[in-house]
């Protein structure tokens, strides 16, 4: 495994991170608490120490999961992140057809989410805090920032970052974020098929001397390169009630890619390699819902860097859209 520094920080972390999502929501299949800590051990295991969750995830048991994985001193062996700005405990589950959580980033609120993950995590500080898929309004909060710097001040926080929404807060978000405040991350979706926004906020992260981070790398799977048009997914699989054309498009689109596997690695391990190419991107978070990608996405590591060839033929591809409609996730307006 090979480690990147969050810029500014003496913080390194696992190039190759591990979502805590893909475990908690129910959309990547069931895990029992007990897999699902063994799963961020094995990871462990295979040299990746970035973890990131957010208090939303499973309404805090993603938290719950890392403190049963990680007791005592073994916390010592993770950086860990978790993200905040979601009233999720004020939502009534009890109701059929209950609201979405609502956003919130008073500060007393705030204070109080930071207070109730390092409890559930076990733990007195965060290696990484990130404002939930924010809206320009949120970052534009005086009081907010005064309340993370004096976290900060405190010892209870190392870094913060920003993470962009989907649905939501995205490029001008991530722009502001970068060019004015005091963050060390902005953490965004990026892929070989979805290049915007992410070329602009390298550029911006690379001008300011800032990290980022990069979830979805693989495109919701499909640059796993094991879809076809029989596959199948499961009740409980988000991807289940995606439309036929999305897996129609993909599949057409990664037919172009075949060049990224000339070396022996897997289209998935070429797809990690890819959004590692940036220097400013510290780590990668692909959804690991198996031993299978676990061990598939931890080598990425070993295979070889995209060459200028293959990332000119990349950007060349997306610039002519393939002749297709490039679909982005949309509708996970809380991951």
């Amino acid at each position: 495994m090979r480690y990147r520094t969050i810029a500014g920080t003496d913080i390194s972390v696992s190039e190759v991170g591990f979502g805590v999502w893909t475990l908690t929501a129910g959309w990547w299949g069931d895990h029992s608490d007990e897999d699902a800590a063994q799963m961020l051990r094995d990871a462990t295991d295979r040299g990746i120490n970035f973890i990131d969750t957010a208090d939303t995830y499973g309404q805090g048991r993603g938290e719950r999961i890392i403190a049963t994985a990680f007791p005592g001193a073994e916390r010592e062996k993770i950086v860990l992140s978790t993200k905040f700005g979601y009233d999720w405990e004020s939502v009534d589950r009890s109701a059929k057809n209950h609201q979405p959580a609502q956003h919130c980033f008073e500060p007393e609120f705030v204070e109080r989410a930071l207070h109730n993950s390092l409890e559930r995590m076990g733990t007195d500080y965060l290696d990484l805090w990130q404002l939930h898929n924010v809206r320009m309004e949120h970052l534009l909060r005086d009081d907010l920032w005064t309340l993370i710097d004096r976290v900060r001040q405190s010892g209870k926080v190392r870094s913060v970052g920003v993470a962009l929404g989907p649905a939501i807060g995205w490029l001008d978000e991530g722009l502001y974020a970068l060019d004015n405040l005091p963050v060390e991350i902005v953490h965004m979706i990026y892929n070989a098929l979805e290049l915007d926004p992410g070329l602009q906020l390298i550029e911006s992260a690379r001008r300011n001397n800032k990290s980022l981070l990069v979830r979805v790398p693989h495109s919701s799977g499909m640059l796993e390169g094991k879809y076809t048009l029989d596959t199948k997914f499961d009740a409980n699989d988000h991807r289940k009630h995606r439309p036929r054309a999305w897996m129609v498009n993909g599949l057409k689109k990664i037919e172009q890619l075949d060049f990224l596997t000339t070396e022996g690695q897997t289209l998935g391990q070429a797809a990690l390699r890819y959004v590692l190419r940036t220097p400013e991107v510290v780590s990668a978070l692909p959804n690991i819902y198996g031993h299978e990608q676990l061990d598939e996405f931890a080598a990425a590591s070993d295979v070889p860097d995209i060459t200028d060839e293959q990332n000119a033929r990349i950007e060349e591809l997306f610039q002519s859209n393939y002749g297709l409609e490039v679909e982005r996730e949309a509708g996970l307006a809380t991951r």
